[in-house]
């Protein structure tokens, strides 16, 4: 199940295990169990980001096993100006996004997670308040309407989407991932939702 919850306050270790720095320093000096508590503290997230965003299981193990490879390779070039969560997210959007321009045909993006999480989202919300002529939509096929609107945003837009209503990765940590500003991050959310509420009301009519 992709969590909702913010990564770095995820990253502290439940069971009291070590800090991400400090396993990332023992994984650049050959410690290899350090780096397996790594990509197990991370496995999660970036299976479910990488699943949000292909919507195909196998595409997203093949993809999270990846990311790890390329991690893994560059770790001994990782300098630490940025958290390593972000610095590894921001591997696997990059992965995920030429996957995407590489794969001819399109798949619908699953919103499995939206069974569980849709009714506490803030698109769910824009899209279902009162005087809204979506509120009496069922909730199947409201899964299946944002299914396809999400499936005309361009890839960044559906990027922030996927982070943020998907994931619950905050603005600005979304922003150190893409490499944009947390004024066009907020600016593409608001742009992709404004995109999805539009489909979705014509839908309607």
């Amino acid at each position: 199940m992709v969590s909702n919850l913010n990564p770095k306050e995820e990253a502290s270790d439940e069971e009291g295990g070590p800090p991400d720095d400090e396993l990332v320093l023992k994984s650049q000096q050959g410690d290899v169990r350090a780096f397996d508590e790594l990509v197990e503290r991370y496995h999660g997230r970036i299976y479910g980001l990488t699943y949000n965003m292909t919507s195909n299981r196998e595409d997203a193990e093949d993809l999270t096993q990846e990311v790890f490879v390329k991690a893994f390779e560059a770790l001994p070039r990782f300098k630490g100006k940025s958290s390593f969560y972000t610095w590894l997210y921001r591997i696997a959007v990059n992965k995920t996004i030429n996957y995407r321009k590489k794969r001819n045909r399109k798949r619908a993006l699953s919103l499995d997670q939206f069974d569980q999480d849709i009714k506490t989202d803030d698109v769910y919300h824009a899209l279902t308040a009162k005087g809204s002529p979506l509120r009496s939509i069922s909730l199947s096929e409201l899964q299946e309407k944002l299914n396809e609107a999400l499936q005309h945003l361009s890839e960044k837009h559906r990027t922030v989407v996927v982070m943020h209503d998907m994931q619950g990765i905050p603005h600005d940590e979304i922003a150190k991932v893409v490499g944009a500003s947390v004024g066009t991050v907020r600016s593409r959310l608001f742009y992709a939702r404004r995109q999805m509420q539009t489909e979705l009301t014509e839908f309607m009519k």
